[in-house]
């Protein structure tokens, strides 16, 4: 046999701890290579890294804070240069790097902030730190990597950028997540490494694909009111190898339940 394909997933868990029971069921139904994880609000002495040890994945990137905020990487094969970085002027954990030792393929596990509730960076300094984390971030990829440089960035990114990312465009166009701007900056990202988004890859542009729902809908599922702010983006020399992305949507009915559902990607077999 030859070498099988592989897989990443991708979720904002909000608490890695409520979830970790959660999160050994994606691993025992979907078997991914590697996980990254977004909100884990745990310091990083009371991760459950036993818990990803124990499953299969003794290899570990994190960064992380106590009660909010929090990203990591698991891996099932070693990592090497792993790098915690901040952006903005604030410590937050919200971006770990690491890649995977054998291929040298560069993880970005990425968790941008939400921004607040008014988008206007005078009245809502979370909102001005959004965009000012996002400039930072293109910042740091066109000025630090390559364009061959193999990386996968996956993440909550917080931004629905396209009109079918989001349940209502005009309804949301004014509304954080999906405001111009926001818009904008993310693009600036993307152009940072001519990023491709692998879930419009594979969809194309004008398919309803949503990641998150929020809470106080309690029949999310039947509504949609949803938005696409859970990305996996590749760099252009893992372009052909994408074979497909799958938002894990079964997941958001589990309970206790993350307001975000993963999205698995699965690159062609032996890449990387």
């Amino acid at each position: 046999m030859g070498p099988k394909p592989f897989s990443l997933i991708s979720w904002n868990v909000n608490s890695v701890r409520r979830r970790s029971d959660q999160l050994l069921r994606v691993i025992d139904r979907w078997d991914p290579d590697v996980i990254c994880l977004q909100e884990l609000k745990a310091d990083e002495g009371v991760v459950p890294v036993d818990v990803l040890t124990d499953a299969g994945y003794p290899h570990h990137a994190i960064a992380a804070q106590p009660g909010y905020n929090g990203v990591a990487i698991a891996a099932r094969v070693p990592l090497n240069d792993v790098t915690r970085f901040t952006w903005a002027e604030r410590d937050d954990a919200r971006h770990v790097f690491a890649r995977l030792k054998e291929s040298g393929v560069g993880i970005h596990c990425v968790y941008v902030p939400a921004g607040g509730d008014v988008p206007d960076c005078d009245a809502n300094p979370k909102f001005d730190y959004k965009l000012r984390f996002l400039d930072a971030l293109a910042d740091h990829f066109a000025g630090t990597y390559g364009f061959r440089d193999p990386m996968i960035l996956a993440g909550d990114l917080n931004v629905a950028p396209l009109p079918a990312d989001v349940w209502d465009h005009v309804k949301l166009r004014n509304i954080i997540t999906h405001t111009e701007i926001e818009i904008a900056a993310l693009e600036r990202v993307k152009r940072s490494l001519n990023w491709i988004d692998t879930q419009r890859e594979v969809s194309g542009e004008d398919d309803p694909v949503f990641t998150w729902w929020s809470y106080r809908a309690a029949d999310w599922e039947k509504t949609n009111k949803g938005r696409r702010l859970d990305h996996i983006w590749v760099t252009p020399g893992l372009k052909d190898a994408i074979a497909d992305v799958e938002v894990l949507t079964a997941v958001r009915h589990w309970t206790p339940p993350s307001d975000h559902a993963p999205v698995r990607l699965i690159l062609k077999a032996g890449i990387p």
